[in-house]
């Protein structure tokens, strides 16, 4: 399996980055969606808010990821109208692991290689992050992370230097914009776009919206 994530790594042409912050996450991503050597879309939104206090950045087959997001908004629409009370982070990340475990493992002609960052605010207002891997693992995060994209040599080469423990959200929105930058600048699988999402006591807010034009000299 380990062989199996290592040569999609370079095939997931995505640059997505989650930050912990002291007063909450931060998550960014690129926008150029690709089959192959063509872009198919140049403003194809790769971090998606799940729901109000929830939002998941993902890495590979377009469809998979899209699919993934939409059952998992529903399966925990349903645990909190069961339950009485909003599914926590946790919770969150651990039913993504297991749905992605079990997308691997099912019989397909082309199998499931998504992987997501999932990052949200609990109802006691603690903040927290999660890394799931293709194969369904799941660990959280304490400083920062860029999952299986093909832009992450690039954002972690970055976050080694820059990053600082404790950082405030503000900051750290600066540093996952300079993330996908400098991803997009080596990375021909990312480009066009950069957007940051918060994830904070105030729940999940879409802060930046920035496209990203060449310039001819």
């Amino acid at each position: 399996m380990n062989e199996e994530i290592s040569k999609n790594v370079l095939k997931s042409n995505t640059s997505i980055v989650g930050i912990v912050c002291k007063d909450g996450i931060v998550m960014g991503a690129d926008r150029r969606a690709t089959a192959g050597t063509i872009v198919m879309s140049k403003d194809f939104a790769k971090i998606i808010s799940v729901n109000e206090y929830i939002a998941i950045s993902f890495t590979g087959g377009v469809s998979d990821a899209i699919l993934t997001s939409r059952v998992l908004a529903a399966e925990l629409r349903l645990k909190e109208l069961k339950t009485k009370s909003k599914p926590n982070v946790k919770e969150a990340a651990n039913l993504l692991a297991m749905m992605t475990y079990r997308n691997i493992r099912t019989p397909a002609m082309i199998p499931s290689i998504v992987g997501t960052l999932i990052a949200g605010v609990d109802e006691g207002k603690e903040f927290s992050l999660y890394t799931i891997d293709p194969s369904g693992g799941v660990q959280e995060v304490k400083d920062y992370d860029a999952n299986f994209s093909s832009g992450m040599p690039y954002i972690l080469g970055l976050l080694e230097r820059q990053y600082k423990k404790d950082i405030p959200v503000k900051e750290g929105v600066e540093l996952a914009k300079e993330c996908i930058k400098a991803s997009t600048q080596r990375d021909v699988g990312s480009g066009n776009g950069i957007d940051v999402f918060t994830i904070t006591k105030d729940g999940v807010k879409h802060v930046v919206s920035e496209e990203i034009v060449p310039q001819y000299k």
